[in-house]
């Protein structure tokens, strides 16, 4: 896909992969319709874009887990550009509480962000990809592949994650339409940060060593080339498809590297 005058649909897009995600599809050329629910900071993203890549950018007040914004930020799409090619689902939260100890709000609450966020745009976008042919992204993790300690709600939100959109690819093998899931390694931004304690409330403090993770940026840049590569599957780290691989034949070792992993993060849940 050459991306030039593409109209690109991206939810998170006031920071981290999701503002990456827009600055790396506007160099190449595409126009855009930024969703998040921190409207003012993205109207400020979306003016610098158009004033620093001559695409035209759009801000739409966007919270995924209702259903109705969904429907609107797509409607905008559409009334400002008449046609969609490409939605990236990006809106994400993590949470960090032993199952245990945690309120199942918690995890509903990581649930309707990721999953069904992805269900709902994805549900008023994919009738306008089918004209374009175009894509559908969900941007996944590699907790979509193995369970991660302290983060049940996450990793199974992206488990799901993962499923729907492996069935939907299976769905339209033949109306041309491409759907790719991305599963960054640990990437530095601000999910840890903003990510969800036993009672629901943002962590605060990131417990990883962020220097030593993926930028956001290099998470784009990757996500944007494999959409115009139209690839199947991205899993973007040494470490992740190392993951993938010892889970396929060694999984009861994995359990252990997981854990011996985790175990080390700063205050670490596990005893």
């Amino acid at each position: 896909m050459n991306l030039a005058n593409k109209v690109i649909v991206i939810t998170g897009a006031s920071s981290g992969i999701g503002k990456s995600l827009a600055i790396e599809f506007a160099k190449r050329g595409a126009n855009l319709v930024l969703g998040a629910r921190h409207f003012v900071n993205l109207c400020t993203i979306a003016q610098q874009i158009e004033q620093q890549y001559n695409v035209k950018a759009i801000a739409v007040q966007c919270d995924v887990t209702i259903e109705e914004d969904c429907d609107l930020l797509i409607k905008q799409a559409l009334i400002t550009f008449n046609h969609i090619d490409v939605l990236v689902n990006n809106a994400g939260i993590s949470m960090r509480a032993l199952f245990n100890d945690s309120s199942v709000k918690v995890l509903k609450s990581v649930m309707d962000v990721n999953f069904w966020g992805t269900v709902y745009c994805t549900k008023y976008a994919l009738p306008h990809i089918l004209k374009t042919q175009g894509s559908i992204v969900g941007v996944s993790s590699i907790a979509g592949y193995k369970g991660l300690p302290g983060r049940t709600g996450y990793s199974a939100s992206k488990f799901a994650m993962n499923g729907f959109l492996d069935a939907l690819r299976i769905e339209n093998l033949k109306t041309g339409v491409h759907v790719m899931t991305a599963c960054p390694g640990f990437t530095a931004s601000n999910i840890r940060n903003t990510a969800l304690d036993k009672n629901g409330q943002e962590q605060g403090e990131s417990t990883l060593n962020e220097q030593s993770m993926m930028t956001s940026e290099e998470v784009a840049q990757i996500i944007v080339s494999g959409v115009e590569n139209r690839s199947r599957t991205l899993i973007m780290t040494g470490e992740g498809k190392l993951t993938v691989l010892i889970g396929k034949f060694f999984p009861g070792l994995l359990d252990k590297l997981v854990y011996n992993k985790m175990k080390k993060e700063r205050n670490s849940l596990l005893k």
